[in-house]
């Protein structure tokens, strides 16, 4: 595992581990790497280790998730190789939290709204998403993501606000659910044929076995997104560009797919954008949708790329946004950075950013 340092280009340490490393996690406090067999958490500040999680139960995918708030830094992980046991752990105590009996078959993902205060999990058969309390471990809330197929989930995200949760997989369909409690406010007059349906199907659910009945109360997704392209690896997100909620989906072929979300009334999002994020290719695709020159070849020249509202008029940086060779950039500029995070020209923006972020963790 090597640290690299954003601005400066530098490295800042390297770790080797005695296994294949398959997913890495880090936020302000704390970096995490997952192997099938252990957890190594690190300190930020110095990348001193921490803990070593060991005998865990064996995670070939090496699902974990890590809480980015800053006043807390949640860890999730797969509590047993055959069920959906969630083990929640605290990095900043050091400390078990809880265990959550999420799924009956294997996890698959796991997710942390932007705040630590909900989990989300999907298992392998990917048809069911639950989301619980963080740190008490209750079940929040059920959706239903589909019924007649079992899929491979690639991404389950929270929206930064937390009102919406994204997940995608290895169909055409992207799903995007809202979490809101239902209640019905309007009481059907005692008559009318739809209240006396509605009593009677709620009454049914009570003789029905706990399968059917939980199926019954599974809410759906609130809007779908629909990919030209299935079977193919995605990474979805939530953003709000230009003061309106989108849904981004980046695919293995190198794209970026921005499509329209209702946050009223859901239903089906309409395509608007397709990015290409190979600064090699020049597309007419590209030629006609993109609003900003292409891309940067790293996320590293990203975040130095310097903005029009500062341009290169802030000391110690170079005009491509970086460090002046030989000079180190004060703690309190490092901050701020280059770069204008909430400028509404920017599209896509860059999102889970702000501020600063000390290192980079790249692994091979």
């Amino acid at each position: 595992m090597n640290v690299y340092h954003f601005k400066k280009g530098t490295e800042i340490c390297n770790y080797s581990y005695s296994s294949n490393i398959l997913s890495i996690r880090l936020n302000r406090q704390r970096l995490l790497v997952c192997l099938e067999g252990a957890i190594y958490i690190h300190n930020i500040k110095d990348m001193k280790l921490l803990k070593t999680i060991l005998d865990i139960p064996a995670n070939p995918t090496g699902v974990c998730a890590l809480s980015i708030n800053h006043s807390n830094s949640y860890l999730a992980y797969p509590g047993s190789q055959t069920t959906g046991e969630i083990a929640l752990y605290d990095g900043s105590t050091l400390k078990t939290v809880c265990t959550i009996a999420a799924h009956e078959g294997a996890l698959a993902a796991l997710a942390f709204n932007p705040s630590g205060s909900k989990l989300a999990s999907a298992s392998q058969k990917g048809t069911v998403i639950r989301v619980f309390s963080v740190p008490d471990g209750q079940k929040l809330f059920e959706f239903r993501r589909g019924m007649k197929r079992y899929v491979n989930i690639s991404s389950l995200v929270f929206s930064m606000d937390s009102q919406f949760l994204c997940t995608s997989s290895n169909t055409e369909t992207v799903h995007i659910f809202k979490l809101e409690h239902l209640t019905d406010s309007r009481p059907e007059e005692p008559g009318s044929w739809t209240g006396y349906v509605g009593r009677v199907f709620m009454a049914a659910t009570n003789y029905l076995p706990s399968q059917v009945s939980d199926m019954m109360n599974q809410d759906r997704a609130f809007a779908t997104g629909r990919l030209s392209f299935s079977g193919q690896g995605n990474i979805c997100t939530l953003a709000t560009i230009q003061k309106l909620p989108r849904l981004l989906v980046a695919s293995s072929d190198g794209r970026l797919h921005i499509y329209n979300l209702d946050p009223q009334d859901g239903g089906e999002c309409v395509l608007i954008k397709t990015h290409s994020l190979l600064s090699s290719e020049t597309s007419e695709e590209n030629k006609e949708n993109d609003l900003r020159p292409s891309f940067p070849q790293s996320y590293a020249a990203t975040v130095a790329r310097p903005s029009m509202c500062l341009a290169s008029t802030m000391p110690g940086y170079s005009e491509d946004g970086g460090a002046l060779r030989g000079e180190v950039i004060p703690e309190h500029e490092f901050a701020t950075g280059p770069v204008c995070l909430e400028d509404e020209n920017e599209f896509p923006p860059i999102i889970l950013c702000r501020g600063s972020q000390k290192g980079k963790a790249k692994h091979s």
